[in-house]
């Protein structure tokens, strides 16, 4: 009888944080204290932590504040966390140069993060906190750098490729629960969390901010999944039908593409979002849906390390920069299309690609089209 051998032990988790990329951060952000005349900043936001710590994952809860908050501090950083979250974050998430200090797990987190920089102390100031800094912060994140892009890109690939598996297993009676449930065993067998799962089938095709119910999806359905690894989260929406699709339905399609290139064209280094906001209203009206549509869903705006960093409106007056993600997602009447790009040197370039998944080409970019099984 021969002894069975031991299955080989998986890799320990390790923080993806990058040194190089994160002395990159922490000079963005003594470049703010800088200019606040200022010592230290606490971080409390999940946005904000996982980007400046590089892909730590802070949370327990998906719907929870963070575990950790971090004081960034002319002699150092400093991770606060809660007693019993300490040894994972230590073995697991801490990147390398950063001082790691627990609090009782009844304790104020941000109160003890506060309290831990030395030159906040002795100038008799507290921190700042990120509600005073944070369109600056916005603007630190804007631009990812080499190593947060390389993730990005796989996450986004592996995203649209499981989208494509489950969706073409798809059938007319499946519900949209099924659906939706098998994505999100995908995206957690990837290494990430399913922060937005949406389905609507034929018969809820109106809705769109679609959550799953037990109905079949029937002649057509729009899936939408946002996905986050190592802080990061790519967004896609894709669309199945089992028939050939009505006129109407096809129109329909091409126009929001075409909503989407104009888009897309406006996205360049120096545009400001309000600009470009301006110019998703226009093409609206220029591709015939009406001049209320922009009215009856967001439009998207920048991505990263939150779902849309901002949302874009006529008050957010950031400027675009090369490197930067987006997600711009128009929709009109059981129609929308939605991808996370990103503006290169070369032009905008789309991380949520799967060759497998049909397309067309519009103003010289291949876009999804809808799955017809």
């Amino acid at each position: 009888m021969t002894q069975a051998t031991a299955a080989p032990p998986r890799a320990a988790r390790t923080a993806p944080a990058s040194v190089e990329d994160r002395a990159v951060k922490r000079r963005r952000v003594l470049d703010i204290l800088d200019a606040r005349g200022r010592d230290s900043l606490l971080l409390t936001t999940h946005t904000a932590l996982t980007w400046y710590l590089d892909g730590s994952r802070v949370h327990i809860s998906l719907a929870g504040d963070p575990v950790a908050a971090v004081l960034v501090d002319r002699d150092g950083d400093h991770l606060v966390t809660f007693n019993n979250e300490a040894g994972r974050i230590a073995a697991e998430e801490l990147p390398a140069g950063v001082s790691l200090h627990s609090v009782p797990w009844y304790g104020n987190l941000h109160e003890a993060a506060a309290a831990v920089g030395r030159s906040a102390a002795a100038a008799g100031q507290g921190p700042l906190v990120e509600a005073d800094v944070a369109s600056e912060l916005r603007a630190a994140r804007q631009q990812l750098l080499p190593g947060e892009s390389a993730r990005y890109a796989l996450l986004s690939g592996e995203l649209a490729a499981l989208m494509t598996d489950v969706l073409s297993r798809a059938r007319p009676d499946t519900t949209e629960f099924e659906l939706v449930s098998r994505l999100a065993g995908r995206v957690v067998a990837a290494g990430a969390e399913p922060l937005v799962l949406l389905c609507n089938g034929s018969s809820r095709s109106g809705f769109r901010h679609p959550l799953a119910t037990h109905s079949p999806i029937g002649r057509r359905a729009m899936t939408v999944v946002c996905a986050r690894r190592d802080g990061l989260v790519a967004n896609i929406t894709r669309w199945v039908r089992f028939d050939a699709g009505t006129p109407q339905e096809r129109d329909a399609e091409s126009r929001i593409a075409a909503v989407e290139a104009d888009i897309f064209d406006a996205t360049v280094p120096g545009a400001r979002l309000d600009r470009i906001f301006t110019e998703i209203k226009t093409a609206y009206v220029r591709h015939g849906f009406g001049e209320d549509q922009w009215e009856q869903h967001h439009q998207g705006g920048p991505a990263g390390y939150a779902g849309r960093d901002p949302r874009v409106t006529a008050s957010a007056t950031d400027t675009v920069v090369l490197n930067q993600t987006f997600t711009w997602n128009p929709s009109g009447p059981a129609v929308k299309i939605e991808d996370t790009v990103q503006l290169t040197e070369s032009g905008l370039q789309v991380l949520t690609v799967d060759p497998r998944w049909p397309v067309s080409t519009v103003n010289g970019l291949q876009r999804p089209a809808t799955l017809q099984l």
